[in-house]
């Protein structure tokens, strides 16, 4: 392919932007996916997974269902009319992993990045430019999506140099969620009490593995789970103190279940991981006051999480699952080898 090379891009992506114009890629409604020119501050990944953020794809497979040629056509649909693969429903991307095509003049003397190298990007999907020319199989169990593809990172976007010690898919898999054990590793103390909602799902046991870490043997890690196979789960790995079948939709009964089983102190911190909305309030009610709520879920709605603690009179401070703090990615792949039992267990998963 003979790429045209145009002069410095917006270091931010805003030079890919359309419509509406002055924002940036993130928010933006439709960005420029032409790659076949590439701006010279950019670097150019020919794409072969995308996985995709997993409150967007149980939302596509709610509208769609699970056969695999509709949700093609519906990730198709959404990368033609945006750019990228922007969930217009959920706000949510995913990642990628991919080769190394092409890196901007600009970027040679601050990128290690060299023509070959496979990385997996660490922004999401919904800001980056994504041509799909072929989608060559969709993991319906695991939300990747086999492609033949082009994507552009910018100038500040962050990524990963794949690890030759673990299998793509696998690394791809714990890297789309780097940012949970991340964030749970920097709030939950010696001695916390802590809930995790969503706990036998891929972000969800790799909060419980740092959380019983850093709670130490006078804290306590609560497990919630709705699925008998996210308790299985759980229960093999004995991260949790207890784990608990609960709807995180039904407020009441988990702020009830939980006050009795801490004879009503609540937790320290609650982390939500769950895929699916209207779980805010049970996050809300089971945290103590002046402690921590940290929502990870994509679905979660900023407004109802707002004023539902408003409401109930509730005195916690709520974290946006920001994807991003520093060593998340060490964090979370040291994990890989931390625990064999997980990693068997992800493999089993996800390669």
């Amino acid at each position: 392919m003979s790429l045209k090379i145009m002069q410095t891009g917006n270091p931010f992506g805003c030079h890919r932007v359309l419509n509406p114009l002055g924002v940036l890629p993130q928010p933006a409604e439709k960005i420029d996916n032409d790659l076949e020119r590439v701006w010279d501050n950019e670097i150019l990944i020919d794409v072969q997974f995308l996985n995709i953020d997993s409150a967007s794809f149980t939302q596509m497979k709610a509208t769609v269902g699970c056969d695999e040629e509709k949700i093609k056509d519906k990730i198709l649909e959404i990368v033609d009319q945006r750019g990228k693969m922007h969930n217009p429903v959920t706000g949510s991307g995913g990642m990628l992993i991919g080769t190394v095509e092409y890196v901007g003049d600009k970027l040679t003397d601050k990128c290690p990045l060299k023509k070959g190298d496979k990385i997996v990007s660490l922004v999401s999907l919904s800001l980056t430019p994504l041509r799909i020319d072929e989608i060559i199989k969709v993991k319906n169990k695991t939300d990747q999506v086999q492609i033949r593809g082009k994507a552009v990172l910018f100038e500040n976007s962050l990524y990963a140099k794949l690890p030759d010690n673990l299998p793509e898919t696998l690394s791809l898999a714990v890297l789309d969620v780097c940012g949970a054990p991340a964030q749970t590793a920097k709030l939950v103390k010696q001695g916390d009490t802590t809930v995790i909602i969503g706990a036998g799902g891929k972000s969800g046991i790799l909060c419980a593995w740092e959380a019983r870490r850093r709670a130490g043997v006078t804290g306590r890690v609560i497990g919630i789970e709705f699925s008998d196979t996210g308790i299985d789960a759980l229960e093999s790995l004995n991260l949790c103190d207890e784990v608990i079948k609960l709807d995180a939709t039904d407020a009441l009964t988990c702020f009830d279940t939980i006050s009795q089983i801490t004879k009503g102190m609540l937790a320290h911190v609650v982390i939500n991981c769950v895929n699916i909305p209207n779980t805010e309030l049970a996050s809300i009610m089971m945290c103590q006051d002046g402690g921590k709520v940290y929502f990870f879920s994509m679905a979660t709605s900023f407004t109802k999480a707002a004023l539902g603690a408003e409401g109930i009179g509730k005195d916690v401070e709520m974290i946006i699952g920001n994807g991003y703090t520093k060593g998340h990615a060490e964090i979370a792949l040291n994990i890989m080898h931390e625990s064999q039992t997980i990693r068997k267990m992800y493999e089993k998963l996800y390669c």
